[in-house]
């Protein structure tokens, strides 16, 4: 997925889509990553904490938006990626993530760095999880 077309300011990308999500890939996640807290797995004693059932983790949110934007710009790109958790995501969500280039800089060693806007929104509207970063990138 990664762009061929002119990266500037104002340059978005194709939105990409994720889910719907299952409790099974909070499973997964919860393995692959070491985050065993059971509010992400365990739904009757996620239900006794007052929840209406088991919730995604931040960071597995935070890692389908850092495959949508290294789809985009290029893994070995990355100079920067930051995010601010918004809103729980729940089993059936479906996640939306977009982006847009908010501007282009050169760094000392000459490197365009294009700066992007995140986000990735839940199927109701509501922002999942909004970020930014930077990504080195020879086309601009």
């Amino acid at each position: 997925m990664t762009t061929t077309a002119p990266l500037v300011a104002g340059a978005k990308a194709e939105p990409r889509q994720f889910g719907p999500l299952s409790t099974q890939m909070f499973v997964r996640y919860s393995g692959a990553s070491g985050d065993l807290n059971p509010m992400h797995y365990d739904d009757v004693l996620a239900r006794a904490a007052g929840n209406p059932s088991v919730f995604s983790q931040g960071m597995h949110q935070s890692a389908l938006l850092a495959t949508f934007a290294t789809d985009w710009l290029g893994a070995r790109n990355v100079r920067r990626f930051g995010v601010r958790f918004r809103e729980q995501v729940w089993p059936g969500d479906i996640l939306t993530c977009t982006g847009e280039i908010t501007g282009i800089d050169t760094a000392p060693d000459g490197t365009k760095i294009a700066t992007v806007v995140l986000t990735c929104t839940r199927q109701t509207g509501g922002i999942a999880i909004s970020g930014t970063a930077e990504f080195g990138v020879t086309d601009a």
